[in-house]
């Protein structure tokens, strides 16, 4: 069945009077006192990402990843000294790390909080270097520190990079704020 022609329009409705006292601000002043002025809105922010264009070779049996290229720095909560994420901001994180293999030599290094290991990227020697990445969401209080170590095991553990390319990346930010129901 195809559908029939169009029908001829309609009379055109009746226009609505403008009233003064329809729009915000122009009405008549209420009788009671102004209260207090609210609370502002808050938005709460947290992200980074930053890279590192060097290798980096164990020499030591602990090592915090140092950065050299910053991406995305909001408020500042990471610090490039340091290599270490600061929160400000309770909540829950979520945070990447993606490292490039080396040849012939292990990978092992872990997501750090406060001094405590919570997650391992590793990978065995091999012939072929490959990209490796490991994430995690992390319940954080006000002062907590992540950030990511290189440990030195038996072998030599190394990651690769270039002054080229970016290889090695650190990512995180705020999901969901403490605060928030």
């Amino acid at each position: 069945m195809a559908p029939g022609d169009w029908g001829a329009h309609g009379l055109q409705g009746l226009q609505q009077q403008q009233d003064s006292s329809c729009c915000p601000g122009q009405g008549p002043r209420g009788k009671g006192s102004m209260g207090a002025p609210g609370e502002r809105c808050k938005s709460h922010y947290a992200a980074f990402s930053v890279g590192r264009k060097k290798p980096l070779h164990s020499n030591d049996y602990y090592q915090t990843l140092i950065f050299d290229t910053e991406f995305v720095s909001l408020y500042e909560h990471f610090n490039m000294f340091t290599g270490k994420f600061y929160c400000y901001i309770p909540g829950i994180y979520y945070f990447s790390l993606n490292v490039h293999t080396w040849n012939q030599k292990e990978t092992y290094l872990h997501i750090m909080r406060n001094g405590a290991e919570v997650v391992i990227l590793y990978a065995q020697v091999s012939d072929r270097s490959i990209m490796q990445s490991q994430s995690v969401m992390l319940e954080l209080k006000e002062q907590d520190e992540v950030w990511v170590r290189l440990y030195k095991g038996e072998r030599e553990n190394a990651v690769f990079s270039d002054e080229y390319d970016t290889y090695i990346t650190f990512s995180g930010h705020l999901i969901k704020y403490s605060g928030d129901p």
